[in-house]
């Protein structure tokens, strides 16, 4: 019998002819090493026969454990030993079912036919599903290299310009293209920036030097993973931190210890920049919708220019134009 279990099908009627339940744990323990094996394989459809047979064999299981307790049924424990010294009615332990396995026959076995195929059906569409994921975490990667190819010499030419730039300016917006590494290469990319634009090491760009004046004042975006990296940012470029303003979003993001729902704007000087008057202040915690990816909300410019109306402005990584404002960044418009 243990060679044909390695073919699904007569695993299937091994399970629905089973007389006992050793047979059926039998079957269910060679599944779940059949899914290891499979798992190590990366061959997807064994690893769904071997899902697929552990749930019917789950399931048989508790349709015996059921058949049993209506017949000569099952005792409650030791309890009831104690009471009855030949008490012909085993324990779930001495059935060979233990409480885990108990309560997933249960799960099971409380579904119809019906629900029980469909809940077999979409294990099965969730386990060979992951195989196509890994396909297009892989087509993905390709994409992102060819898309940092193609910009990176937009990236160098961009960085030439801000380094021979004759103008200086008193405000400075930056949204660094952060790079920020998951825990895993292979499967934490799916909703990582790299997917959208080039990104770039915090080291290289400590070594651009904004065309900042004297005295400046410098808005930094940073997102919750990348604020030390943020902190160490400011103080490359000469700058000190003074507060900061938070873009509470209207929907949750992703996050390993907490699932992120805001990002930072960091606020830092060099020289001597006021402070807005009393009274003029923005509040720091600022509701607004989620745009485009990495798009900012236009509250945050309008509060900048608030604050310094009179300062010449320099948006750094900018995406898209606006009056007012120099742009930079190898994704920022063609000067008109």
């Amino acid at each position: 019998m243990t060679m044909d279990l390695v073919k699904y099908d007569a695993a299937c009627r091994a399970i629905a002819e089973a007389k006992s339940v050793d047979e059926v744990k039998e079957i269910r323990d060679l599944s779940i090493a059949m899914r290891a094996y499979a798992r190590q394989a990366k061959n997807k459809e064994l690893e769904a026969d071997a899902a697929e047979i552990r749930m019917r064999a789950t399931r048989r299981l508790d349709q015996m454990r059921q058949a049993q307790k209506e017949t000569v049924g099952l005792s409650k424990g030791a309890a009831e030993k104690r009471g009855l010294p030949e008490n012909p009615r085993p324990t779930l332990a001495e059935a060979g079912i233990d409480k885990n396995l108990a309560n997933e026959g249960r799960k099971l076995g409380a579904l119809s036919d019906t629900e029980f195929e469909t809940v077999v059906a979409e294990t099965r569409k969730a386990v060979t599903s992951a195989a196509k994921n890994v396909v297009n975490r892989k087509t993905k990667a390709s994409d992102r290299a060819e898309r940092e190819a193609a910009l990176g010499e937009k990236i160098r030419s961009a960085k030439d310009h801000l380094g021979n730039s004759a103008k200086v300016y008193g405000v400075i917006l930056a949204d660094p293209p952060w790079k920020f590494e998951p825990y895993s290469a292979e499967t934490g990319m799916d909703r990582a920036a790299d997917n959208h634009y080039p990104t770039t090491p915090t080291d290289e760009l400590a070594q651009l030097a904004p065309p900042s004046a004297k005295d400046a004042v410098l808005c930094l975006w940073a997102t919750v993973p990348m604020l030390l990296d943020a902190l160490r940012l400011l103080d490359a470029w000469g700058f000190s931190y003074r507060s900061h303003l938070i873009w509470a979003k209207d929907r949750i993001g992703t996050g390993y210890w907490a699932r992120n729902r805001h990002e930072l704007l960091l606020i830092a000087v060099k020289g001597n920049i006021p402070a807005p008057a009393p009274g003029d202040q923005p509040e720091t915690l600022i509701h607004a919708p989620v745009g485009r990816h990495s798009e900012k909300p236009e509250v945050f410019y309008e509060i900048i220019e608030k604050m310094f109306p009179t300062l010449p402005k320099l948006e750094m990584f900018a995406r898209a134009g606006r009056d007012g404002w120099d742009q930079w960044g190898a994704e920022a418009p063609e000067a008109s």
